[in-house]
């Protein structure tokens, strides 16, 4: 399963400011994610180079941050690796991303005002407009629906007071996005339903009801990690 990139070639040049490290850690991380390196792929330093337009330290830079987030693995006199995928990884992981999101949704209905309800509702309709599309479309819009989707999950969630709690969902979130991509490419996809429970979510989230909206966002998540397990 091999995807285009939504972000274009930089055109900074190889020596670059913090900036523009942050910027290829970015786009190289989404690489992975979205499967434009597959699990396990050996990543090479000359091709990287010519894709992202950096030096090797740069590079060195990023995959080591990779690699203490569980993206990339290390092996001595091989270099670096896209970290392979596994379903009992995928369980381990969904379990705490499921933990953590539930948490930082209850801190955000308890905490969020009238702007932050707005803004749920607003991504959602920008959400929306992609999943309401028939499938053959959806998938040329891809990528547009991995930022949108993202954007969604995080509007839930963004009046959630814990720093670290919110940094640590993410985390786990782009973690769990890897794996989305074995559903999100099958031909007999979840775009429907999905849609049905993004608009379930919302509804319970904006209407305050703790309860319901971490049932429906743990049900949510589940569904689409059993569907990949079993696609594994």
């Amino acid at each position: 399963m091999t995807l285009e990139s939504s972000n274009p070639t930089s055109s900074r040049s190889p020596k670059m400011d913090a900036n523009g490290e942050r910027d290829v850690l970015t786009r190289l991380r989404t690489d992975i994610i979205s499967s434009v390196f597959e699990p396990e792929t050996r990543l090479k330093f000359a091709d990287m180079k010519t894709r992202y337009n950096v030096g090797i330290g740069t590079l060195r830079e990023a995959l080591s941050q990779l690699s203490s987030e569980g993206f990339v693995t290390v092996e001595v006199g091989k270099g670096f690796r896209v970290a392979p995928v596994s379903a009992e990884e995928l369980i381990e992981i969904t379990d705490h991303f499921i933990t953590l999101e539930k948490r930082a949704l209850r801190e955000a209905i308890e905490h969020g005002g009238e702007d932050w309800e707005t803004n749920i509702v607003a991504v959602h309709h920008r959400l929306s407009l992609i999943e309401g599309l028939p499938w053959e479309r959806r998938m040329e819009r891809h990528s547009e629906w991995v930022e949108r989707h993202r954007e969604f999950h995080e509007s839930l969630v963004a009046a959630c007071k814990g720093k670290w709690l919110f940094r640590l969902r993410s985390l786990m979130f782009d973690q769990l996005d890897r794996y989305r991509f074995v559903t999100k490419r099958a031909p007999d996809g979840l775009g429907g339903k999905k849609s049905e429970e993004h608009c379930e979510i919302m509804n319970a989230t904006v209407a305050r009801d703790a309860d319901l909206a971490c049932e429906l966002i743990e049900k949510h998540i589940r569904d689409t990690s059993d569907r990949a397990i079993r696609l594994l």
